[in-house]
């Protein structure tokens, strides 16, 4: 189960908030047992982009396996 403080991706586009899928940001609150999160994205140098309250089926833990890649945000989400 995903806990608060945990990073985990974004599994969807948010184009509204400037989000696209594979974003990383931090729960920063569980909701009703991991039914939602609130999660908190951030530009790598601090900054707040975000903080949304998304479902469990918008975002999904950080595998094992995965690399991070920056973006910036000028470019289309």
């Amino acid at each position: 189960m995903i806990a608060e403080l945990d990073e985990v991706v974004l599994d969807c586009e948010l184009p509204v908030h400037k989000l696209a899928r594979g974003d990383i940001g931090t729960v920063v609150l569980v909701h009703d047992q991991g039914e939602g999160y609130e999660v908190e994205f951030m530009t790598l140098d601090g900054d707040t982009i975000a903080v949304l309250t998304l479902n469990s089926a918008q975002v999904r833990p950080i595998g094992h396996d995965e690399i991070a890649h920056a973006r910036g945000l000028t470019q289309p989400a």
